[in-house]
């Protein structure tokens, strides 16, 4: 005896470039992130859940001031284009070159430079921290378990300790922070 078949239902097609209801049930996303595919190399577009420096913020690890240094020092990374996707320019004139960088790029990667050294350079904990926790958005752990500091995995808690500090040095850095005099 056959049975009877089940009638399809009719599917509403999502727009995939959005997170699923399912998804932003638990929680919210940031702007999208611009990357570059490590196949193929084309730019592609995620959305980061975990913002790093908000959840420590709101969990009391850093002061306002840490995370205001971390979002300027974010956003200097961004502007300086340290990041290392290149796409194509949409408008070409033709005939024209773009050898030259923008003045604002220019200024915001002597301003990631200056950071990076007040910090002890790249190849300092914490300069290496902001670097990828920071700049390139990594997480915390994902920077001690890849990264590290000079190719040694760090642990977890002293990975945070390292962005705490260099979050605090920042601060006083970007003059956030008054510096403490000697007495």
């Amino acid at each position: 005896m056959a049975g009877k078949r089940k009638a399809k239902r009719a599917t509403t097609q999502d727009d995939l470039s959005k997170p699923s209801k399912w998804r932003l049930q638990h929680g919210g996303f940031s702007a999208p992130v611009r990357e570059a595919d490590p196949d193929t190399g084309s730019p592609v577009e995620h959305r980061r859940a975990v913002d790093t420096l908000a959840m420590m913020l709101a969990n009391g690890t850093i002061t306002p001031q840490m995370h205001e240094a971390g979002q300027i020092f974010r956003t200097l990374f961004r502007s300086a284009a340290l990041d290392g996707i290149a796409t194509s320019q949409l408008t070409r004139l033709a005939g024209a070159t773009n050898d030259d960088m923008p003045n604002r790029q220019i200024d915001a990667r002597r301003r990631v430079a200056s950071a990076i050294d007040a910090l002890g350079g790249h190849d300092s904990p914490a300069g290496s921290c902001v670097w990828f926790v920071v700049g390139l958005e990594f997480s915390v752990r994902e920077w001690a378990q890849r990264q590290g500091w000079s190719g040694w995995p760090v642990h977890g808690p002293v990975a945070q300790g390292i962005l705490v500090g260099a979050l605090g040095t920042l601060a006083m850095h970007f003059g956030l922070t008054p510096r403490q005099r000697a007495a």
